[in-house]
């Protein structure tokens, strides 16, 4: 659980999480100004970690990932804990890597209409659609969208990326789904409901423009890393 200001949500979240599968719960707080970290201990939560300073979405799921491969986690998953996805669908995305069908399962908002039902503002919509054309055709893959933040990793994934090359901010997500068709993974998408309201965490109009063009760019220098011209973020 990536946290930043979660103190509200967290409870929520963490209630509909199924233990019967989940073995260990880690949450990262990012410098949080709420009680998060408070919340997360009266919950039971034994792998609480607090950044001394804001380190960012990104810097976030680092220390995430390696604590997770560090307690020798089999399946690896972001759940976020604002509430804004539901942790049901954990059962779903643990079976599919589980049974080696797929090493990689997002939750997608845009498979069927979850995306604006839950309240995705239309200009988000958009852009979502129009980026994840764009990465489809650059990266030469099919998924619905790119953008979501519920994600699900076999270990082997988790050793064998350098995510920890990639940027501390928001667009680490897409950056590390470049490192992961770099070295021939396959990602498997569930329909995933959403929810937006006032607690959930969301990015603003100019937050939104940077990591948009972060993404373009993600995407540009996968292509020409496939042409030929080395990146080595992908390792």
């Amino acid at each position: 659980m990536p946290a930043y200001k979660a103190s509200l949500t967290l409870e929520r979240t963490y209630k509909e999480i199924p233990f019967d599968l989940v073995d260990e719960v880690i949450l990262v707080d990012d410098h949080s100004p709420d009680n998060t970290v408070e919340v997360a201990k009266t919950l039971g939560i034994k792998h609480v970690i607090r950044h001394d300073q804001n380190k960012g979405y990104g810097g976030n799921q680092k220390t995430c990932y390696k604590k997770a491969l560090e307690l020798n986690g089999d399946i690896v998953i972001m759940l976020h804990p604002d509430y804004q996805y539901t942790p049901l669908l954990l059962t779903a995305m643990i079976s599919i890597i589980g049974n080696e069908l797929y090493p990689v399962v997002f939750a997608s908002r845009i498979l069927g209409m979850g995306a604006l039902k839950g309240g995705m503002p239309m200009y988000k919509y958009v852009a979502n659609r129009f980026l994840t054309l764009f990465q489809n055709i650059l990266l030469r893959q099919k998924l619905s969208e790119y953008h979501t933040g519920y994600r699900a990793f076999s270990r082997e994934v988790l050793q064998k990326v350098p995510f920890e090359r990639c940027d501390d901010d928001f667009v680490f997500d897409n950056e590390m789904i470049a490192q992961i068709f770099w070295h021939g993974f396959e990602i498997a998408e569930v329909t995933c409901p959403t929810k937006y309201f006032e607690e959930a965490s969301s990015i603003n109009f100019m937050r939104s423009s940077k990591y948009g063009l972060g993404v373009l760019r993600v995407s540009l220098r996968y292509r020409l890393a496939k042409w030929g011209i080395k990146w080595d973020l992908l390792g």
